[in-house]
């Protein structure tokens, strides 16, 4: 009967339908006290908003709901919002009813990217996936992108107990500090040891570390990642890779525990379970009761991952009620979908950019030494400028689901992004530069060709900006994010190669 009534939830009515991750940790005698997901209803009843939307074009804003009570989101309702325009996530209800909602992390110890000093927001499109065959969005986190709310009700406090799982994607992270989601300071600042209990997932070694070279699920418990209890590496905590990853963390007075396993089947495996690390400042917990997303405690922004649901619990959950939440979280079925649309160009392939920019359509992406820029061509262009505007189409050397582009005239050289500028270099095979030269495609933003977007900065897209060439966003901070004609300068034409 306990498992049954842990895998079934009674609504109103008396029938019987599937439970929702809160249901069961209700059931367990350990509720929510905040649910977050961009991706579905976290209780079975729930026909609410989970998130909200902001547009590029105009500012408006709008709320999407799951297509049914304890369903997945509408992506199509957002898709059709954000038509020829971007859209950022705004908001990420809690649907707890306690009203503990996220939002754009304000300046902390450590100030966020924006001219206020806050975060940025994730892009609205930056991780498609599906559940049941149906789309969704997750919570693409950048460098620079945070969300927190420092004004908590019913959260754990001081040493009380509380437990929080979040379903991450395994392979997107870093070793910045800090990818979290949990418990953190009401002040955005370092306040000392033991003031946080978050999830963390990355390959930071400068606090702790599990087995392998990571990434791991770690604790982030303040000026410290904890992989175990005393020492600073826990072989027990393995280093993880799952496309889909759940993580779980709990703690109370003198005891916590570290669990994980494979979102898209089986079943969670303990990493650690026992007492409180033994540095001063960790037992008793001053747990202060704030959420956070994407950052550290103290607004530390240069971490990246992503995160499609999550939820905090009052009380110590048992390892039986996780058992089944993660029962729970298989069956939701997530597996991953196209990170492209529009015209796709063929892998192998040469081709050839030509801007849509009134007065611009002359211009071609090119580059001169180093520089991305457009430039004027033609077919009586030189062999040498034709050559320079062509592009050899490759699988994402940091993502092989979206495109990198190498250069036709130096092989072994391409296109990426550094300090939000486009320039050619060659392959160095580090971690960093695959990624900064992977980007995806989209129906042209102002309804013409191809949009070109960063895949670790889905926000930006590539820009010409006075025949200069970036990854810019719809009206960020720096020049080259302008709002005016942004549409059309992020807009290009996919042509054959000249070369």
């Amino acid at each position: 009967m306990f498992s049954r009534a842990l895998t079934l939830g009674i609504v109103a009515t008396g029938s019987l339908v599937a439970a929702g991750p809160c249901d069961i940790y209700s059931s367990g005698g350990t509720p929510c006290i905040a649910a977050h997901s961009t991706t579905r209803a976290l209780y079975s009843a729930y026909t609410g908003s989970l998130y909200q939307v902001k547009r590029g074009s105009d500012g408006a804003t709008t709320n999407i709901a799951p297509l049914s009570a304890g369903g997945v989101a509408n992506a199509a309702a957002q898709d059709t919002f954000c038509a020829g325009t971007t859209c950022l996530i705004s908001i990420i209800y809690d649907q707890s009813g306690r009203g503990n909602h996220l939002t754009q992390a304000p300046p902390g110890g450590f100030n966020g990217p924006e001219a206020n000093g806050a975060d940025n927001l994730a892009s609205a499109i930056g991780a498609p996936v599906t559940l049941n065959g149906q789309k969704a969005y997750g919570v693409f986190v950048s460098p620079g992108t945070g969300y927190r709310n420092n004004a908590v009700s019913g959260s754990a406090t001081g040493d009380a107990a509380e437990g929080m799982y979040a379903i991450f994607d395994g392979t997107h992270y870093n070793g910045g500090c800090c990818f979290d989601y949990g418990n953190a300071e009401t002040n955005s600042r370092d306040t000392g040891n033991g003031h946080m209990e978050a999830l963390y997932f990355g390959d930071n070694t400068v606090w702790g570390s599990g087995a392998g070279s990571g990434p791991w699920v770690m604790a982030d418990l303040e000026n410290g990642l904890f992989s175990g209890q005393g020492s600073k590496n826990n072989a027990g905590d393995p280093s993880v890779s799952y496309r889909f990853l759940t993580a779980v963390l709990k703690g109370g007075p003198n005891q916590w525990s570290l669990r994980g396993g494979n979102a898209a089947s089986g079943s969670l495996s303990t990493y650690y379970s026992g007492a409180r690390p033994t540095a001063s400042g960790y037992n008793p917990m001053s747990k202060e009761g704030a959420i956070i997303l994407g950052i550290g405690g103290d607004n530390s922004v240069g971490a990246q991952g992503t995160f499609y649901e999550g939820v905090m619990t009052s009380g110590y959950p048992s390892d039986a009620t996780e058992n089944s939440v993660q029962a729970n979280i298989v069956a939701a079925k997530y597996a991953t979908t196209s990170l492209n649309s529009g015209s796709v160009p063929t892998v192998g392939s040469s081709i050839s950019l030509q801007a849509t920019t009134s007065g611009y359509t002359t211009r071609y992406l090119a580059h001169d030494g180093a520089t991305v820029n457009t430039q004027v061509v033609s077919s009586s262009s030189s062999t040498a400028l034709k050559q320079q505007a062509s592009w050899t189409v490759r699988a994402g050397l940091g993502n092989s689901a979206c495109f990198s582009f190498e250069s036709k005239d130096t092989p072994g050289s391409y296109i990426r992004h550094y300090d939000f500028g486009l320039q050619l270099k060659a392959n160095d095979g580090s971690k960093q530069f695959k990624e900064d030269a992977t980007f995806c495609t989209q129906a042209g933003i102002n309804g013409q060709g191809t949009s070109i977007r960063a895949w670790g900065y889905p926000t930006r897209y590539f820009r010409h900006y006075n025949n200069v060439a970036y990854v810019a966003s719809n009206g960020g901070v720096h020049t080259f994010d302008s709002a005016t004609s942004f549409n059309a300068d992020v807009t290009w034409v996919i042509s054959a190669g000249f070369a």
